[in-house]
């Protein structure tokens, strides 16, 4: 017996040193804000206690593009769009609760509705009547429930890799998506995703981000830096486990082909996280929905192929809304 109680207290110890040895901290909010949250940066009160950090970006006059980044993912996603678009448009995007330098909801609120409600709030705060609204997958379904929720003030829909819908259940679309990427199979897992809490390795981050592209030369270290860092953001981590914990819940088809805004929906083909089948499928269902589809681009087309994915878009833009002369 005496035994047994050394061996439970010698294995109790080694797994509190293991523990001390693997565990990688939330990272300072501070040092994160003066690394990530530089000009043009804004940290913008909604209400509620969320304090949203934002970029504002070209003409205030010019016709306004709200961008939603995707689960796990910030507003840096959006960079290579930004840099050609703000010299015509307005362009707003933000970090999401949950994500990047805005951190986590004070309710501890992931649900749907309540990422609607931010996404109202920040284009109320900015004084946004009708905007065009864009993302890339979860981003997507929150613009895809903007549109849903509030079509007076939608002027345009882009959607980039977007759920939302139903996710395709045929064996053609689960080959496609291959099987998704190893970080979100973990926090989907009871009890071992409690210590993603607590130990999250650079390497899952690396290997997440290596399995959500195609084009893996966009994967710098710089990138997997932000990723690792902004996910470790006070909070963040066990935000991310909170909406993981709840279940996938698709917009009806009824309301998606509701939708009467114009929608622009660009996939890439390789997509492993949400299948190609299911961009097809809301533009089949969206009644004035068109859709380009990119070879060899998996979950990220706005940085994995932004010429491509730019000269889709622009022409769109110039086609639905139109800039004023902003000489």
């Amino acid at each position: 017996m005496k035994w047994f109680v050394r061996g439970g207290l010698a294995l109790i110890a080694l797994l509190v040193i293991a523990f001390l040895i693997f565990r990688t901290p939330d990272t300072d909010a501070a040092e994160m804000r003066a690394k990530y949250g530089g000009a043009p940066s804004q940290f913008v009160d909604i209400g509620d206690g969320v304090t949203v950090h934002l970029r504002d970006e070209g003409p205030k006059g010019a016709p306004a593009i709200m961008l939603l980044h995707g689960s796990n993912a910030d507003l840096h996603t959006w960079e290579p769009w930004v840099t050609a678009l703000k010299s015509q448009y307005r362009v707003i995007r933000f970090d999401q609760v949950g994500h990047g330098l805005t951190g986590p909801d004070p309710k501890h609120d992931y649900s749907r509705a309540n990422y609607v409600a931010d996404v109202l709030a920040v284009a109320d705060n900015l004084g946004l009547e009708r905007f065009i609204i864009g993302g890339n997958s979860m981003g997507g379904k929150h613009a895809l429930a903007f549109a849903i929720a509030h079509p007076d003030r939608v002027s345009g829909l882009v959607l980039v890799d977007a759920s939302g819908g139903p996710m395709p259940q045929d064996k053609a679309a689960k080959k496609n998506s291959g099987g998704g990427n190893v970080g979100f199979t973990i926090a989907r897992m009871p009890g071992v995703n409690r210590l993603v809490e607590q130990i999250t390795p650079r390497s899952l981050i690396a290997q997440s981000l290596e399995q959500s592209v195609s084009v893996k030369s966009i994967i710098t270290e710089p990138m997997i830096d932000r990723y690792w860092e902004l996910l470790r953001y006070p909070g963040n981590r066990r935000a991310t486990l909170k909406r993981f914990g709840y279940p996938y819940e698709s917009l009806t088809e009824a309301e998606i082909a509701g939708v009467t805004a114009p929608t622009l929906i660009l996939w890439g083909e390789e997509d492993r996280l949400i299948p190609v089948a299911a961009g097809q499928w809301l533009a089949k269902v969206m009644p004035t929905a068109q859709i380009t589809i990119y070879p060899n681009i998996g979950h990220l087309p706005q940085e994995e192929a932004p010429a491509a994915t730019l000269g889709d878009l622009l022409p769109w833009l110039a086609e639905h809304v139109p800039t004023p002369n902003l000489r």
